[in-house]
């Protein structure tokens, strides 16, 4: 039988490597597999989604640490039929019920720290982080939504948006204290530039 470490075990592995590790190439391992785990969690939540009257819907990735392992990481997703508040580590793909498929990424913000700096005045980054560049601007300036919209093409509404227009339905359908479950907003006023995360971070979970 195979043998199965712990995930404190992997921690304090991950702890103890002292290999240095491209940037690129450690984003490129987190997101192995990524597509797969993003249509498995369309197909678990295709049931609710089709309560609502709509064609497309939201299918979110979120990194997220561990409240006791420090420098664990756990990809979440989940989806939503609006546009959920905006945080950092997140990733928001759009699917179409019709074509079976997701069609577009909407946006990608990155570690809290990286936003902050991404929206330095005058900064200029490499083609491959402008759009996180981009993103991240809108997001502290304020406005994301309306930039998201235009940018893609489409009228989805946010998350209070669509709770305000559905209300009725959601208290129909017992979703009423469902507010406790969803994505909450991060409060930005907190970052400055230069906050460092914990520079062990190498453990990835997973939490379908």
């Amino acid at each position: 039988m195979a043998e199965h470490k712990i995930a404190s075990e992997l921690s304090q592995k991950a702890y103890s490597d002292t290999t240095k590790y491209k940037a690129m190439e450690v984003a490129h391992a987190f997101t192995e597999g990524l597509m797969e785990q993003l249509m498995t969690c369309v197909q678990n939540h295709k049931s609710y989604m089709d309560d609502w009257d709509q064609d497309e819907f939201c299918v979110v990735y979120v990194v997220a640490g561990d409240p006791l392992i420090k420098n664990l990481r756990r990809r979440k997703f989940y989806c939503w039929p609006y546009l959920p508040s905006p945080r950092p580590n997140q990733t928001v793909f759009l699917y179409n019920k019709r074509s079976e498929r997701i069609i577009k990424r909407l946006w990608t913000l990155p570690v809290d720290q990286s936003m902050a700096e991404l929206s330095t005045p005058g900064l200029i980054v490499d083609k491959p982080y402008k759009d996180m560049q981009r993103w991240s601007v809108s997001f502290f300036r304020g406005t994301f939504w309306s930039d998201i919209r235009k940018e893609h093409d489409i009228k989805m509404l946010s998350q209070e948006e669509w709770d305000a227009l559905n209300r009725n339905k959601i208290v129909e359908l017992g979703l009423e204290d469902a507010d406790a479950d969803r994505s909450q907003p991060f409060d930005f006023s907190k970052i400055q530039v230069g906050q460092l995360e914990d520079a062990g971070e190498g453990i990835l979970s997973q939490n379908g």
